[in-house]
């Protein structure tokens, strides 16, 4: 019994360093671009040695996809949540906002963290690489939700492929605009024109 609290201090440690260089990586590639940082400058950013940042992130661009991973987690959670009697365009447009809106956890970041995924090449491939994982995460909570088989029902998949088809559009035309457009009120627009078909009765 003795070890489990050092077990979970250990654990709390480990996450508070893993998150501190992830924050550092963060704003440091928003601030100077995806190229232009080095783990030494993350490292020190983030006050530990370049050897601990090997310990929690095999490379530079493991911090971001580890980033989207905890964001599809969200998403997911945030979605089990919503009220079992909503609507279904209603609960994914809460699911896709709260990702937007905690996006990189930090409001006044998040814009450059979404223009740094979107114009690395090889961030936007793990960005849409994660989005498949997100999906089908996705279709399985809507599966439940309307009583389908996520395996061959058609609707709980094109549901959740449309839903994050709409997310995609919004941090585009969010990062685009260079943070003029609003996010919260292109989020709605975008829902409110598929909240037909997400509505339908599913089959």
């Amino acid at each position: 019994m003795s070890n489990r609290p050092e077990a979970s201090l250990a654990q709390r440690k480990r996450q508070l360093v893993s998150d501190e260089l992830s924050e550092a990586a963060l704003i440091l590639m928003a601030r100077k671009g995806f190229d232009g940082v080095t783990v030494d400058e993350i490292a020190a950013a983030a006050g530990v040695s370049k050897r601990t940042f090997f310990r929690y992130f095999a490379s530079k661009e493991d911090v971001v996809v580890q980033f989207l991973t905890e964001m599809g987690a969200g998403m997911r959670a945030e979605l089990a949540g919503r009220p079992a009697a909503e609507r279904p365009s209603v609960a994914l447009r809460h699911t896709i906002w709260a990702s937007i809106d905690a996006c990189a956890g930090h409001a006044d970041r998040a814009l450059l963290v979404v223009q740094l995924i979107l114009r690395t090449p090889a961030l936007l491939a793990r960005f849409l690489e994660r989005q498949a994982h997100w999906r089908d995460d996705l279709a399985a909570e809507l599966a439940d939700r309307v009583g389908l088989d996520s395996a061959t029902a058609l609707y709980p998949r094109l549901a959740a492929a449309t839903a994050l088809n709409a997310f995609e559009v919004v941090l585009h035309l969010w990062s685009e605009s260079d943070g003029a457009e609003d996010p919260a009120a292109l989020t709605d627009h975008a829902f409110a024109l598929v909240a037909p078909s997400l509505d339908a009765t599913p089959r």
